[in-house]
């Protein structure tokens, strides 16, 4: 797994990007594991920290508790929709996959100033990231995976 620095040291143009879109936009949609397996999505909101990306969660949140038990999780960032007129004016949208760590250090919660002493805290380590946007009549996916680097896929 890598941290957000580590993708950003291996594919600095796609995480400028990535960035750009997870500040841009406030909510986000989280995929979590239930028990049976099945999937959840749940809204969430991330942020930026010494080089990581971040989430949390309110306490006792069906959320927080799949990823206690299964820290896989993807998230989803969708843009605005794009002028009819100019597909191409779509900025796209961005897929992270990896897992969450939830973090318990009392020191770094506190750095966090948490809403509620007993909110979840989680470090989000990467796997994947792709990209999806158009260009002209063309289907653009750019993506990273851990050990095999950026890859750009081209459909039209």
């Amino acid at each position: 797994m890598a941290s957000w620095q580590e993708f950003d040291r291996q594919a600095p143009e796609l995480a400028s990007v990535a960035r750009r879109l997870l500040d841009a936009y406030a909510h986000k949609v989280l995929a979590t594991l239930r028990k049976d397996g099945s999937p959840r999505v749940s809204g969430i909101e991330t942020s930026f920290r010494d080089g990581e990306l971040w989430t949390g969660s309110m306490p006792r949140a069906v959320k927080a508790a799949d990823l206690r038990r299964d820290p896989r999780m993807a998230i989803h960032v969708t843009s605005r929709d794009p002028d009819k007129a100019d597909p191409s004016s779509w900025e796209g949208d961005l897929k992270l996959a990896g897992r969450a760590v939830e973090v318990t250090d009392e020191g770094v919660l506190a750095s966090f100033e948490l809403p509620e002493s007993d909110s979840h805290l989680f470090r989000i380590e990467l796997t994947e990231v792709a990209w999806t946007r158009v260009e002209g009549n063309e289907l653009i996916i750019a993506s990273w995976r851990e050990g095999v680097g950026v890859r750009e896929f081209r459909r039209t």
